[in-house]
């Protein structure tokens, strides 16, 4: 591999280590209170957090962009704040992976809340459980399937993240330049091998992921089987 095509590598995986990190801490909260609440309000937040799961991309990607520009009241804060613009930076790839990804962590684990009954919490509440202690020692545990999913899930879609990153990021070799940019990047210079060699490895690192993934989540299921 080229010295780009390595900073490529490393870049998406820093942006999704650090996407899926803070995806587990927003999502974890999100999807519970979620889980704990209906009504007309919860069924519209859920809706917001799904639009990224029908939206095309590059529509998600153009209204990020207009949010980040430099003449946004975002974009003029992150300058104040930081000294540097928020559009075509690595915080602006964190910023729209973080929203783009958002439902495939959100979803698992609002399903696996809502399936852990009333009562058991109502029990651990009569031992004398505060409400964060009933949260991390029975739903973290009875959640654990679900919490390895919801980040696998959260990691590889933002692996594998092209239109939302081209639109806010664009093509800047070791900046915004992440594996599914350079690849098109190669197509588009009709340099087919090194395309190719991208493309595989991304392939098999998805078949890899799932793999792993369906076969945590059967362990998982025999485990509370057995």
């Amino acid at each position: 591999m080229s010295n780009t095509e390595l900073d490529a590598v490393y870049l998406t995986f820093a942006l999704a280590t650090t996407t899926t990190v803070i995806l587990l801490l927003l999502g974890t909260p999100l999807a519970w209170w979620l889980s704990r609440r209906t009504g007309n309000g919860v069924a519209a937040i859920e809706a917001l957090v799904a639009v990224p799961l029908i939206l095309p991309p590059t529509v998600l990607g153009f209204y990020l962009l207009i949010l980040f520009a430099p003449g946004s009241a975002l974009g003029q804060f992150w300058f104040w704040l930081t000294g540097s613009q928020l559009a075509f930076s690595f915080s602006a790839l964190v910023i729209g992976s973080v929203v783009y990804s958002l439902p495939f962590v959100v979803q698992p684990l609002q399903a696996a809340f809502q399936r852990i009954p009333r009562e058991t919490l109502q029990a651990a509440a009569t031992l004398g459980a505060a409400p964060l202690d009933q949260f991390r020692s029975v739903v973290m545990p009875l959640s654990r399937r679900s919490f390895v999913i919801a980040g696998c899930l959260g990691f590889a879609h933002t692996v594998g993240e092209f239109g939302v990153v081209l639109m806010i990021g664009g093509n800047i070799p070791g900046e915004t330049q992440v594996l599914s940019i350079a690849l098109y990047d190669h197509v588009e210079s009709l340099q087919f091998a090194q395309a190719h060699r991208l493309a595989a490895a991304l392939v098999v690192f998805s078949l890899t992921l799932l793999f792993f993934i369906y076969r945590a989540d059967r362990q998982s299921a025999w485990r509370l089987r057995s």
